[in-house]
């Protein structure tokens, strides 16, 4: 699951001043118009081993930092402008140190955007989600080894590479669909290269930001200096003759890290308010109600009424494992309003494609007339190059790895580009790519092909859904280069050659932040769990969970099913006053102190607009995506370093394996 970009508060179109905006030409008319005033010709230096070199060590830096993030919140965080900025900072920094010549040009700068984020952001979602809840569900001993999980990965991120190939064209060049997030990294690119102070400010804030993220963790993860977190330790309510203390109640605390923080002000204050309002009803509501209840057990756990605690020796209640019952209602929500919104698309997914199937006719014309742009434009061979032995790589892979039969495995990379072409509109149009929903198609969909079977589940859907945000993200990318010019074959490969960058990072990282199963339930994620419940539910039956869970699943349903509904069909002034199903979703999978800090980082973020609207459009994006990088990437490193020393030392280091 990816955070909601801020980028739709910029430009609707991200056209320079002085040059046409193509959105309003006839469509037979855009490509040349493209051609003569914004393209920078093939003489200006794009694809630069420099700008490869620091894109993949960029990227494989964030694809750490987001395997963190995305085990710690359950989201990923974009790659592009803070890559951007980094890397303008430190070729500035270079230059000036007489350590290079010349700093990157901004269409360097902008290939090197696509392979850090093809590196950062492509490679490491489907490890949380689709591996994690594999290791979940069946434990250390039948983990997969690290060859086939490299090989599935890598094939994966390659799938959603050549998945964007035959989008792009239609939905950039002919439709001329926004992509705001593309956009915004087009004009933080401009900024940066223009005259003027804009670009030292924004860069210096970014820098600052993520040596203070940096500091933050270490103080905290390193030195002790500051606690994980401080427990809201007052009395809660009473079950079974029980006195439950917020302390007892896991997440039910305040986080001092900067990072939730942070990451709130990038969501925004609608998502993170009725975060705040769901996690509020779970702890002191609907948990208190729970426990209440008879007790409820299964072989291997104990449980108060229908919630799962661990025990003291001398009887006292330890933790009550708040998520692990409530996270049967957030999911139900999310995949309910992911289904609705997909189902309510249905013009999107028919126009989509017509517009394809269009689009191929268009390709078999080779007059440079009809096709003005070809010679500059990946061609669809590519794609047929590509797919065929992706494909069959995948096929192989399942199939001896995981044990997927090969038509299986076949099927998923069909649907894989039926999802994509969904995933990379609805990026496109409102800057949401719904990767959860993809996900949850496709566990549905094997369910009835292969029921019972939690490998084929989960593998199949992290395939369509890894490949599906993969695309959806890299044509982003592409969409920043198309508004700075940039040649659309080099930027494909730079975004080809990311994938292998990112690959190695993202995979050793997993396994040291994640030695074994211990480890990942530490890290309590949100997107693992989400994942593993429905796999669960769907293979084993509903029979294997609390009936409060089951009446919760039917409610969250039903919720997730009206609030999509709301959303869709709700006038647009009404629109931001709907409850936002993300956010309640998220509510009840997330602890309590998770919810709490992204409120209070949107309220930051949403005074600071009110009183200063020109510093806050300047700054809270650069600060708040520096804290995360630095926080994140110092916080994975120092659990990877107490992973390592657990395996080398026989347990010298810290035991806790994540937040």
């Amino acid at each position: 699951m990816s955070a909601p970009s801020t980028g739709s508060d910029t430009a609707s179109t991200g056209t320079p001043e002085g040059l046409p905006d193509l959105a309003s030409l006839p469509e037979e008319e855009r490509d040349r118009a493209w051609l003569k005033h914004y393209y920078a010709g093939d003489g200006t230096p794009q694809l630069t081993w420099r700008a490869v070199i620091m894109g993949g060590a960029l990227g494989a830096l964030m694809a750490v930092s987001n395997l963190y993030t995305t085990l710690k919140l359950g989201w990923a965080f974009g790659v592009a402008i803070t890559a951007s900025v980094l890397s303008f900072s430190i070729w500035n920094l270079a230059v000036v140190a007489g350590l290079a010549k010349t700093r990157m040009t901004i269409l360097e700068n902008n290939c090197m955007q696509s392979t850090a984020s093809a590196a950062g952001y492509s490679t490491g979602g489907t490890l949380a989600t689709a591996v994690g809840a594999m290791l979940l569900l069946t434990g250390d001993a039948a983990r997969l080894p690290w060859l086939p999980v490299a090989c599935w990965v890598g094939l994966t991120a390659l799938l959603g590479v050549f998945l964007a190939i035959p989008m792009k064209r239609q939905m950039i060049n002919n439709e001329q669909l926004p992509f705001p997030s593309g956009i915004a990294a087009a004009e933080t690119l401009r900024s940066l290269y223009a005259a003027g102070e804009e670009s030292v400010l924004k860069a210096r804030a970014l820098v600052i930001a993520l040596v203070v993220g940096i500091v933050s963790a270490v103080m905290r993860d390193v030195m002790g200096w500051i606690p994980s977190s401080i427990p809201l330790d007052f009395p809660v309510f009473e079950a079974h003759g029980r006195a439950i203390r917020g302390g007892q109640m896991g997440g039910l605390a305040f986080e001092p890290g900067l990072l939730l923080i942070a990451a709130g002000m990038i969501v925004g204050l609608r998502v993170s308010t009725w975060m705040l309002v769901g996690s509020c009803l779970a702890y002191f509501v609907l948990i208190p109600w729970a426990a209440s209840q008879s007790d409820w057990s299964v072989e291997g756990a104990t449980f108060l009424g229908h919630v799962e605690a661990i025990f003291a020796d001398d009887g006292a209640i330890a933790m009550l494992r708040v998520t692990k019952w409530s996270l049967w209602l957030g999911t139900a929500i999310l995949v309910a309003s992911g289904l609705t919104s997909f189902a309510m698309s249905w013009r999107t997914i028919v126009r989509a494609v017509q517009k394809a199937r269009d689009a191929n006719r268009g390709d078999t014309k080779n007059a440079k007339d009809a096709d003005p742009v070809g010679h500059v434009e990946v061609p669809v061979q590519w794609f047929v190059w590509g797919m065929v032995p992706i494909t069959l790589g995948l096929v192989v892979v399942c199939w001896l790895s995981l044990e997927i039969a090969p038509w299986l495995a076949v099927v998923s990379v069909g649907l894989s580009f039926f999802l994509a072409l969904v995933a990379c509109r609805a990026t496109g149009e409102t800057d949401t790519t719904p990767i959860g929903a993809m996900g949850k198609i496709t566990q549905f969909t094997y369910a009835l092909l292969a029921p019972g079977n939690t490998t084929v589940n989960l593998m199949t859907a992290g395939i369509t859904a890894g490949s599906a945000g993969s695309a959806a993200d890299l044509l982003t990318d592409l969409k920043s280069g198309y508004l700075l010019g940039a040649n659309p074959r080099q930027q494909f490969i730079a975004q080809l050659v990311g994938v292998f960058f990112g690959v190695p990072a993202v995979i050793a990282a997993w396994y040291m932040l994640v030695p074994d199963q211990a480890h990942l339930e530490a890290f309590n994620s949100p997107a693992t769990g989400m994942w593993a419940a429905v796999a669960r539910a769907l293979s084993g039956g509903v029979e294997t969970i609390p009936e409060t869970a089951r009446m919760a699943i039917i409610v969250g349903a039903i919720a997730g099913t009206a609030l999509s509904l709301a959303e869709s069909l709700a006038p647009k002034h009404i629109r931001p006053w709907v409850p936002s199903s993300m956010g309640l979703g998220l509510a009840f999978v997330v602890p309590f102190q998770n919810s709490f800090s992204f409120f209070i980082g949107a309220v930051i973020a949403l005074i600071w607009q009110r009183t200063n609207p020109k510093s806050a459009e300047r700054y809270i994006i650069p600060i708040a995506s520096g804290v995360v990088a630095g926080e994140s990437l110092l916080s994975a490193g120092n659990a990877m370093w107490s992973a390592a020393s657990d395996l080398i030392f026989g347990g010298g280091g810290n035991t806790e394996g994540g937040p």
